[in-house]
C-alpha cells in the first residue's frame, strides 16, 4: 500500500504531531493556555482543538500559532521557492540525487498509546464522514444506542446518555479530540458499529502500516525518477 493510499491517516497522525509538538513548545516558554490564546487572538477551545492535531481550526490560525512560538520560519520554507518542485525535463529534475526523506511512524509505547488513540480517532471519522454521507446510517446507531441503554451496565450508562445526545445534535467534535473524556466516549462508541467490514480493515491496515513507518520522498540510496 502505496503514501497516497493512507493520505487521510497520515494526515492525521502530522496533524497530531504537530499539535504535540506546538504544545510543548508553549509550555516550554512558559505560557499558559489563556496568555497563549489571548497573544495569538483564539479562543481557548480553538488553541487546545489546534494542540490536540484537529483539522477543524483554519491554517491561518495554526499559522498564528506557530507565529507566536517562533516556529512560522519551517513552514515559510514549505511556501517559499526552496521546495518547489523542479520544471519537467530541467537538469535540476533529471538530477539523480535523492530527494530528501522522511519517515512517519506512531509509537507503540505502552505508556503513551499513541498507536491506540490514532486508530481509535480515524475509526470514528470514517464513521462521521460515511454517517454524513448516508444519514440512515445514523438511525441505525441511535437503535444500537438504545439497546445498550436498555440493559443494565451502570459503568458505561454516563457515556452512553451522552452519545445520545452527540448523535441527536451531531456534535462530533466531542469525540473526535484527544482529551480525556473523548477517549472514554470512543471506548463506549455505537457509531463506529456502521463502519461496514472492508472500511474498518482499511482504516486498521493504514495504522499497521504507520507502526512500522512510511517514507515521505526519496529512500536514503535510491534514485530520484
Amino acid at each position: 500500500m502505496t503514501t497516497a493510499h493512507i493520505t487521510s491517516v497520515l494526515e492525521s497522525q502530522l496533524l497530531m504531531q504537530l499539535g504535540d509538538r506546538l504544545k510543548r513548545l508553549r509550555k516550554a516558554q512558559g505560557m499558559g493556555t489563556v496568555e497563549m490564546a489571548t497573544r495569538v487572538g483564539i479562543a481557548r477551545n480553538t488553541l487546545r482543538a489546534i494542540e490536540s492535531g484537529d483539522p477543524a481550526p483554519s491554517i491561518g490560525a495554526y499559522l498564528r500559532v506557530m507565529s507566536v512560538l517562533g516556529v512560522s520560519g519551517e513552514l515559510a520554507l514549505l511556501a517559499g521557492d526552496t521546495l518547489q518542485p523542479a520544471p519537467s525535463g530541467s537538469a535540476a529534475a533529471l538530477s539523480r540525487h535523492a530527494r530528501p526523506a522522511v519517515q512517519v511512524l506512531v509509537s507503540t509505547d505502552r505508556s503513551r498509546h499513541e498507536a491506540q488513540d490514532l486508530q481509535s480517532i480515524a475509526l470514528h471519522r470514517a464513521a462521521v464522514d460515511l454517517v454524513k454521507t448516508e444519514p440512515a446510517l445514523l438511525t441505525n446507531a441511535q437503535a444500537t444506542l438504545a439497546r445498550w441503554l436498555s440493559s443494565d451496565n451502570s459503568r458505561s450508562t454516563s457515556l452512553w446518555k451522552e452519545w445520545d445526545d452527540i448523535l441527536r445534535q451531531r456534535t462530533w467534535r466531542k469525540v473526535l479530540g484527544r482529551t480525556r473524556r473523548a477517549q472514554e466516549l470512543r471506548q463506549a462508541s455505537p457509531l463506529i458499529t456502521v463502519l461496514p467490514d472492508e472500511m474498518r480493515k482499511n482504516v486498521l491496515d493504514q495504522i499497521g502500516l504507520l507502526k512500522k513507518g512510511v517514507v515521505l520522498g526519496d529512500v536514503q540510496g535510491e534514485t530520484a525518477p
